[in-house]
């Protein structure tokens, strides 16, 4: 008898302290979709200037949010993608990373990597929530690691869901040169 109930009690602890830590409650909201206009932002970069979607008319955008700064998979993204910065110009496009953590954050983390291009700060979270990559899992709420390809007219030419931090500027600059072909 001592051991049924030995048992039950584990299975309800268990499952009373399991139960919050595998939930995860993915975001809803689907951002837009390829043809799809791109939603406006308004956004401070690492150095405290404000950038707008509207202010790069004109120019290829590669709209690319990551979780956190300084962790591993981030700092290895934004690495690759100052690597491959000049690429990416000569290819006629922008890149601007965005995540929720504030501006200090993103100086420091600009600071220490040497990024040539802006960190956004969406630290009241509507960037994130309008482009559908808001999520929270296991009580902490980040953006997902996704990237969107904004036209010269400002619409999504490609979506990137669940990229690879080690190669995904490899594979925006290859989506660069198809959409430039297609375009021709």
């Amino acid at each position: 008898m001592k051991r049924m109930v030995l048992s039950l009690l584990v299975l309800m602890l268990a499952s009373l302290f399991a139960g919050p830590l595998a939930i995860a409650a993915e975001s809803t909201d689907a951002g837009p979709a390829d043809g799809q206009a791109a939603p406006e932002f308004r956004l401070q970069d690492q150095k405290g200037e404000w950038h707008t979607l509207g202010q790069y008319s004109g120019t290829w955008v590669v709209l690319y949010f990551y979780p956190k700064d300084f962790t591993p998979g981030c700092t290895k993204q934004v690495c690759t993608f100052r690597d491959d910065v000049i690429a990416l110009k000569k290819a006629g496009a922008q890149v601007l990373g965005v995540s929720l953590d504030d501006v200090k954050s993103h100086a420091e983390f600009a600071e220490k990597y040497h990024v040539p291009f802006p960190l956004l700060s969406d630290n009241k979270q509507v960037t994130a929530k309008d482009y559908g990559v808001l999520t929270t899992k296991m009580g902490m709420t980040y953006a997902k690691r996704e990237t969107f390809l904004i036209d010269p007219q400002g619409k999504v030419a490609r979506v990137f869901p669940k990229v690879s931090p080690k190669t995904h500027d490899e594979v925006v600059l290859e989506a660069l040169r198809e959409l430039d072909f297609e375009h021709a």
